[in-house]
């Protein structure tokens, strides 16, 4: 019966940190996987324009291939 207890303590224990994780990963940041920037406004020298941010408020901008 000892036993019992014992393993109903280790099954809550597991439980409990099995609560604290995350199921929904954060959004894929698709500029940074193009391997761009997120900027306000328009994208200034060196820089150039390849698409809008997650958020749709910056533009992502990218360096110029001969830099």
């Amino acid at each position: 019966m000892r036993i019992l207890f014992l393993l109903l303590a280790v099954l809550f224990v597991v439980l409990q940190a099995a609560a604290g994780q995350r199921y929904f990963p954060r959004p894929i940041d698709t500029c940074r996987l193009r391997n761009g920037i997120c900027t306000r406004g328009i994208c200034r020298r060196p820089y150039y324009w390849i698409g809008t941010c997650n958020n749709g408020m910056g533009s992502c901008c990218a360096r110029g291939w001969n830099n």
